[in-house]
Formats: structure tokens, sequence, C-alpha cells
């Protein structure tokens, strides 16, 4: 007999027990056991780039009302915390935190990918299908991948906060007018401009490089968190300037997206998950 979604709170009731019985299950796995041997990787050409980001289009194209709803809430929350940092005394982390927004994108992206997988294999794809992701093995290892991203993201800002502290500060601007005056016509503004490009490109490096592959790896097969994160670093380092590019690609995406007022981030982060898992399966054998 086919199963019924059943109404929402018995959905969610599940879901919740199902989450709690994979983090329990998997705790003893995040320290490095398997299921299987770690996977092989191959090399990448522009011409998967292109081939990913084609395929994440078309993704996106038969899913696109569902995965737009997916992400909307992400724009939102963006807009939110820009406005809360309108406040002078936060006026100098709205950049750093809108830039930073790139670090979260892997684990925002989780239930494209998900989608992407189920298309892939022939299975129902939809939204509610999305949410599905926490019925997957390797969820518990997501949620920590997605803490130490989280982590990071909170990293960068102390450092930009710091960094602003040093050159421009440590009292607060009084304007937004100010603060952008202070920023580009001053060497000590300068000075913060391009210092925190060169530390947020190493932040983005780091987060690039493990979890390029790690977070569709951990969703498709049965991999231990080390693993699947040993295995992303290893098709960074034996593909970097293709990985580099697509590094670069995100970047720019994210950039137009974020015009007007983080809004694009609708059409853009679903494409690049959707680019991403493509990748992912041309990365790993």
């Amino acid at each position: 007999m086919p199963r019924t979604i059943g109404n929402p709170g018995t959905w969610l009731a599940e879901a919740i027990g199902l989450t709690g019985r994979h983090v329990a299950d998997s705790a003893q796995r995040l320290g490095g056991e398997v299921d299987e041997a770690p996977p092989r990787t191959r090399k990448l050409t522009t011409d998967d780039l292109r081939e990913a980001l084609d395929a994440g289009w078309e993704d996106f194209k038969a899913c696109r009302t569902d995965v737009m709803f997916i992400v909307l809430l992400y724009p939102i929350i963006g807009i939110a915390l820009a406005v809360g940092a309108l406040h002078t005394s936060f006026l100098p982390l709205i950049f750093p935190m809108i830039a930073g927004f790139a670090l979260l994108g892997p684990v925002t992206a989780v239930g494209v990918y998900e989608i992407s997988r189920r298309r892939e294999a022939g299975e129902p794809a939809n939204w509610l299908s999305a949410l599905k992701v926490v019925e997957r093995p390797r969820f518990a290892a997501i949620v920590v991948m997605g803490l130490y991203l989280a982590t990071v993201f909170c990293l960068w800002l102390v450092v930009a906060g710091h960094l602003y502290g040093a050159t421009l500060g440590p009292e607060a601007p009084v304007s937004i007018g100010a603060f952008v005056d202070a920023a580009l016509t001053t060497s000590a503004g300068w000075v913060m401009i391009v210092l925190g490009c060169a530390i947020g490109f190493v932040f983005a490096l780091a987060v690039l490089a493990t979890s390029v592959v790690s977070f569709p790896l951990l969703l498709d097969r049965r991999v231990g968190l080390p693993v699947a994160v040993l295995t992303s670093v290893r098709v960074t380092r034996e593909n970097p300037q293709v990985i580099l590019t697509w590094g670069l690609i995100v970047a720019c995406g994210l950039v137009l997206g974020s015009l007007p007022f983080l809004l694009g981030l609708v059409i853009v982060l679903p494409v690049l998950g959707h680019a991403t898992w493509h990748l992912y399966r041309r990365a790993v054998i």
C-alpha cells in the first residue's frame, strides 16, 4: 500500500525521531570508521565545470519552484542581519557579514544536493523530499560539518572586527557616510580593505578545500566524516586550477546574487547547489 505523507505534526515527530537515532548511531562513526573503502577521485577539467553548471541549470529548471522555496529563507536572514548591523557599532561588520555568507553556502545548499541526488536516482524530487535529508545515514556528520562552517564564519567576523579596530578603530563610526569615507580615502582604510580581502581569501580557500565535495559525498555514500573531508581536500589538491576556478565562479555568482538586496540568491544558490552535486559526481568515482 502506498505510504501517504500524513499530517505535518506526525511527519515532524517522525523526522525528529529519525534524526535523533541517526545522531546517536553516527556518533561512533565520526571518528573515522567507514562502511566503504575510501572513494577514488579523478582529474577534472574546465569542461567538467561547464557540464556541471549546465546540469545544475537543468535541475533548477525542472525543480525551480521547490528549490526557490527552500532557499528563500537565506536572503531573508541575510537582509535581517544586515539591517541589524546598521547600528553604528556594527557598521564595520556589514561587508564581512555579507561576504562571509559564502562560507555558509555549502551547508545552506544541502537540501538542493538532495533534490539533485533524488532526481538523478529517479526518485521523487520536491521541497518535501528535500527535507528527508534528515533521514540520510550520515546526517549527523552533515550537522558537524555545518557547525564547522558556522565556526569558521564566526571566527571570520571576529578577525574582521579586530582588523577594523587595528586600522580605523577602535571607536565605532559615527555614520555610514563617515565609515565609507574613512575606508576609501585614508591609508588605514585601504590597509583594512587589502588585508581583509587577503584574510577572507584564506578563510574561503579553507572552506572550499574541505567542503567542495564533502557534503554531497556524505549524502551519497556510507563514508565517515574524516574520509569525506580528506576526499574533498584530495580533490582540491589534485585539481587546484579547476577548483580555484570553481571557487571564483561561486564567488562571482554570490556577488551577482546579492543584487538587489540578496534576492538574487533565490536563483543563484539553487543553480550553484545543483551544479556542486554534478561536480562531485564528476570528481569522485
